[in-house]
């Protein structure tokens, strides 16, 4: 296994007597994984800012919470450390058969943050897990690479991971991908989907396309209606392929959340949030209701991207089982008091995303309605 951040060569075993039995013949190459890591240091160095603390030659990552020095601005009266762990699911299958590895750990970190901003956090640092049949170091370096491009776009630190080269069992060419992220939050800020009443709109932001949920299906339609991931459909892009429209990476949330959170800092208007992921819009956006309150949204009020119903209309989905499994043009949802909606929905449209206003809160039973106006 080949260690990432800290990142410090793999010390070397002794070498056995000749004629003995070696690591390599029982398929994992030290070379290769040394120089995997030689790969990927500096783009993960770009990562960290004044609190990752250096230690060459350790064996985890060191990140300064909070302490009394000018250097940071905030400090924390009663915080929060808020923890998540996810993966890219089956979506590294396409990456695998198109070699394409630029943009899935992107995806990785976006899993994460996104679900991580819906406390109301704010990430810290990020660590990976990759495993392997075979370490292959620009393949394996690109994901890192990517990764560490999503934690700077999410603000956090890549602190540490593991690279595991385990022939025995991954086939040949397979790989998987795991993130962990930590972040923190006051806790007289955290999100409380308590305070969810009726009256409150609930704001959509604009998905990326499929993100990275309902793989399964999505590779089950192409296996199916036997479509070509290395060809261009015109319905869906006049210039990507299929391929790279399906590895569109998830769009992560992170700022523009969390610059919301700061801007009202004793006014909480932010009622509730919702990252929406496996599922679909209305199980996930549920998890944020009160058991006495229920959203009523309307379908119209956003577009459905166009790789959705090619999807459908190549795999014959029902309309219930694509809402079930897809976010349909909805990455995520913010609940927010009345008076405010509209002035939200122009702070984040400013900061770049697609806002469209899905609905509100009325009486209920917890439970998430969509209509069609």
């Amino acid at each position: 296994m080949a260690k990432q951040p800290p990142r410090t060569p793999t010390r070397r075993k002794p070498a056995r007597p000749a004629g003995g039995l070696t690591y390599a013949q029982a398929g994992v190459n030290i070379e290769e994984g040394d120089r995997f890591v030689d790969l990927i240091r500096s783009a993960v160095r770009r990562t960290h800012g004044p609190r990752v603390i250096d230690r060459p030659g350790g064996f985890a990552g060191l990140f300064r919470l909070d302490f009394n020095e000018r250097l940071f601005k905030r400090n924390y009266a009663d915080p929060v450390l808020v923890a998540c762990t996810d993966g890219v699911g089956t979506k590294i299958k396409i990456a695998t058969e198109l070699q394409k590895f630029d943009t899935i750990g992107l995806d990785l970190v976006a899993m994460n943050v996104n679900d991580m901003i819906v406390e109301g956090a704010e990430p810290l640092f990020f660590l990976d897990y990759l495993a392997a049949h075979t370490i292959v170091p620009e393949s394996l370096a690109q994901v890192v690479q990517g990764i560490a491009e999503g934690c700077r776009e999410a603000g956090c630190a890549l602190i540490g991971g593991e690279t595991a080269e385990m022939p025995s069992v991954y086939p040949p060419g397979e790989m998987d991908l795991a993130g962990f992220a930590v972040g923190v939050v006051e806790l007289s800020r955290a999100i409380d989907n308590t305070r969810v009443e009726p009256g409150d709109v609930v704001l959509g932001l604009a998905s990326s396309g499929v993100h990275s949920n309902g793989y399964g299906l999505v590779r089950a339609v192409v296996a199916e209606a036997r479509l070509d991931l290395r060809r261009v459909y015109p319905e869906l892009d006049r210039k990507m392929t299929l391929g790279e429209v399906l590895l569109t990476p998830t769009r992560i949330y992170v700022k523009p959340i969390v610059s919301l959170l700061r801007a009202y800092r004793v006014k909480q208007i932010v009622t509730g949030m919702a990252h929406i992921t496996g599922s679909g819009l209305a199980a996930n956006l549920e998890r944020a209701l009160p058991p006495d309150c229920d959203a009523v949204l309307d379908e119209s009020a956003w577009d459905v991207p166009p790789v959705f119903p090619f999807l459908q209309r190549h795999g014959a989905i029902a309309d219930e089982e694509m809402r079930r499994v897809f976010n349909m043009g909805i990455g995520y949802c913010v609940i927010v008091r009345p008076a405010f909606a509209a002035s939200i929905a122009r702070r984040l449209k400013r900061s770049g995303e697609q806002v469209r206003r899905l609905g509100q809160v009325v009486k209920g039973s917890g439970r998430v309605a969509l209509t069609r106006a």
